[in-house]
């Protein structure tokens, strides 16, 4: 099976590899030129329009497998990328597997680092403001960072219930 998987592997990165290269759309241009131009020696007739309709259905229905396959690669080699990353600095570690929560916590913790993004602009911009708009402002940030902490648990909490579920392979 392994051997099946890496022959398959190779043949799509060399697909999407060519097919996405100058040459490989101008021979589909001119194929598509050379069928044009034998309309009238057809007649325009079905046969002549189920060619190139037949052709192009069987090319497009394989190619999205071909390019699926590569594009699922490239992003799961970009996550693993992203997360050693994430691992090797200082940043949140509970992000590591954040691919892995719901759509709405995804958007809380989208929020909540614009709020943070906002926040760090105004503060950049306003250093000199006055003692009291300074204290409301820290009190955003700490309020915002209490979210991140929030989520972590969540996040957190998350990964243990995904380790206690029984494996289904």
């Amino acid at each position: 099976m392994a051997s099946l998987s890496q022959s398959f592997r190779r043949f799509a990165e060399a697909t999407a590899r060519y097919s996405g290269r100058p040459f490989t759309f101008l021979a589909a241009a001119l194929i598509v030129v050379i069928w044009a131009a034998t309309g009238p020696l057809f007649d325009f007739g079905d046969t002549w329009q189920l060619v190139i309709n037949t052709g192009t259905t069987i090319i497009t229905f394989l190619m999205v497998f071909l390019i699926q396959n590569s594009q699922n690669r490239d992003s799961a080699a970009l996550q693993i990328k992203l997360d050693e990353l994430i691992r090797a600095t200082a940043a949140h570690n509970s992000l590591l597997d954040i691919e892995d929560v719901d759509e709405e916590t995804l958007e809380r913790i989208r929020d909540n680092y614009r709020k943070l993004a906002d926040q760090r602009a105004r503060q950049a911009k306003n250093d000199n403001q006055p003692a009291r708009v300074r204290s409301e402002k820290k009190q955003e940030a700490e309020e915002a960072c209490k979210e991140v902490d929030e989520i972590d648990r969540q996040l957190q909490k998350s990964r243990d219930d995904r380790k206690n579920e029984p494996r289904s392979d």
